[in-house]
């Protein structure tokens, strides 16, 4: 049986909001069976969770924003793929802003976190959302595609008339349950280019933004003075936010997520469009899953409650 995790211990960090360039401190907590992934904004005179969840979705430019009345926690789709990645079910996220921390602009310092806390095995089998039937849908040139497959497989392509990016490969494809999503896409940056960066300022974005937490173009080429992580780094990091914005599911997935050119508001969209439908999903215990849709990497510890 594949169980639920949570984490073994709690765990803090501090980073500065990419769009708000304002300081936030962050903790993770275990929790219990079910309770899933919830954020809890501790900054407010009454604290407000806001589960993590397709339909809590709200603003999706540049980020994906979870909504909960006026509340909001943005930018939570790096932090979400390190969750997803370490098979992370159950955890409470404290925050001090409406805005995870950018951190160096991929999930690896978030996996870094996890790992640090602690990965508690817990008795419940794990659940995961299974694809029955294809779902797409469209924004012009653009589409984001979910259909039934054996693991969860992330194919993505990109199309940037970039020096840069057309040198490289825009597509890739990686299948959860055989590739290390720690090893071979956690580590890939946001990134974005220096011609925009005003026009992103002049309308209050990208604050806390840089080449310390993102990998920045020029006209025509990378000006970040180490280079890239990974040859393909742009593409990876696109699978990066979507493993992160496919996990507002609730749980893992079993599918084939398939996309061209796709943002987190097309992301959405492809969740909520699966969701609209019974016939396209279920919800699939661990115990009746003959291997797991993803390598989750770490083996965490055994459950010592009662």
């Amino acid at each position: 049986m594949i169980q639920q995790r949570t984490l073994q211990n709690p765990i803090s960090a501090s980073g500065v909001g990419l769009h708000s360039g304002v300081v936030v401190d962050l903790t993770l907590w275990p929790a219990p069976v079910d309770h899933g992934i919830v954020f809890r904004r501790t900054d407010l005179a009454e604290p407000v969770d806001l589960p993590v969840q397709a339909d809590c979705v709200g603003d999706t430019h540049l980020a994906t924003t979870l909504v909960r009345d006026v509340v909001t926690v943005k930018t939570v789709e790096h932090l979400l793929a390190a969750l997803a990645g370490l098979g992370i079910d159950n955890v409470r996220i404290d925050i001090t802003a409406p805005e995870v921390p950018i951190m160096d602009g991929s999930a690896g310092p978030f996996v870094f976190l996890i790992q640090s806390a602690g990965i508690q095995a817990q008795p419940d089998a794990k659940r995961f959302v299974r694809v029955c039937r294809s779902t797409c849908v469209t924004d012009g040139d653009k589409w984001a595609q979910l259909e039934p497959a054996e693991s969860f497989e992330v194919d993505c392509s990109l199309d940037f008339d970039h020096p840069v990016l057309a040198a490289v490969s825009q597509a890739a494809h990686h299948d959860f349950a055989v590739t290390s999503f720690v090893r071979e896409v956690s580590r890939a940056r946001t990134f974005g280019f220096l011609s925009e960066l005003e026009a992103m300022r002049a309308a209050d974005l990208a604050r806390g933004g840089g080449t310390h937490n993102a990998v920045v173009l020029d006209d025509d080429a990378v000006v970040n003075q180490e280079g890239l992580r990974y040859a393909d780094e742009f593409v990876r990091h696109k699978i990066l936010d979507a493993v992160g914005d496919l996990y507002l599911l609730g749980h893992g997935l079993i599918g084939r997520y398939t996309a061209f050119k796709s943002g987190h508001g097309l992301n959405n969209r492809l969740l909520r469009a699966l969701l609209a439908d019974p016939t396209a999903w279920e919800i699939v215990s661990a115990e009746s899953v003959t291997r797991s849709p993803m390598n989750f990497g770490q083996t965490p510890a055994a459950n010592v409650a009662a």
